[in-house]
């Protein structure tokens, strides 16, 4: 049977944070000293727009342990003139920006992730890019490297987004260890207009008619790729 924390943990991993309250919450009432509930309390709080909720368990955990790291750094994120009526607006934002369509979404976890410090700056509902290099694809953070797509679904985009499809990423659960993206379809070209990017099952590449383009980067008004540009690194197994 799966224990009490490693259900708040997967909650907050899929992005069920009504649930991931409730769950973190019956472990701080059996554990009120329990800063990594505290924690994963104030960051479902603060998705769903309860910013009043988030300071008030990021300061209990600092009450715990003064020097924790996390509750120190995401404490000061918190605008200071924010209300709940404003940030709820933010949280109605965050689930209309994770509506899934069939076949045009598609929430995956991300391999050879960066290291911890760089996956705990990003938050729910941020905009990341995705850049194709070497028939692979990046997923970037500005310039920064976070990690990249499995090789079925990255050959399977290529594919589309060399013939004219559009794409947005965004990070939907960020936790250190584990990088979950949302991908939506945003353009889809009339060639291809039956042809979902998405599948069910196993998201294998397709063979279109032409033989795929030079692979480039997919952001609007990409430059030219800087020549110290090279994930090889992050990219090894």
């Amino acid at each position: 049977m799966i224990s009490l924390q490693n259900q708040a943990i997967n909650t907050a991993l899929t992005g069920d944070w009504e649930k991931a309250v409730k769950l973190n919450k019956s472990l701080i009432k059996g554990n009120p000293n329990d800063t990594d509930a505290l924690n994963r309390l104030a960051f479902a709080f603060s998705i769903l727009g309860k910013s009043k909720e988030t300071k008030l368990n990021y300061q209990k955990v600092l009450k715990i342990d003064p020097l924790n790291p996390i509750a120190l750094r995401n404490i000061k994120r918190i605008p200071t003139s924010a209300t709940n009526t404003d940030s709820n607006t933010n949280g109605y934002k965050l689930r209309n920006i994770f509506l899934e369509e069939p076949g045009k979404t598609k929430i995956v976890e991300l391999l050879n992730i960066a290291p911890v410090e760089v996956i705990n700056m990003l938050k729910t509902g941020q905009l990341l890019s995705l850049s194709i290099k070497r028939l692979k694809i990046f997923v970037l953070f500005g310039k920064q490297y976070v990690g990249m797509l499995s090789d079925d679904i990255a050959k399977r985009l290529i594919k589309f987004i060399e013939a004219g499809n559009l794409y947005e990423a965004y990070t939907k659960s960020a936790n250190g260890k584990t990088l979950i993206i949302f991908i939506k379809e945003t353009k889809r070209v009339s060639k291809y207009k039956d042809q979902p990017s998405f599948t069910y099952g196993t998201d294998s590449a397709f063979t279109f008619d032409k033989t795929p383009k030079k692979t480039k980067s997919i952001k609007k008004n990409d430059e030219e790729d800087d020549e110290d540009s090279d994930y090889s690194d992050e990219a090894e197994a």
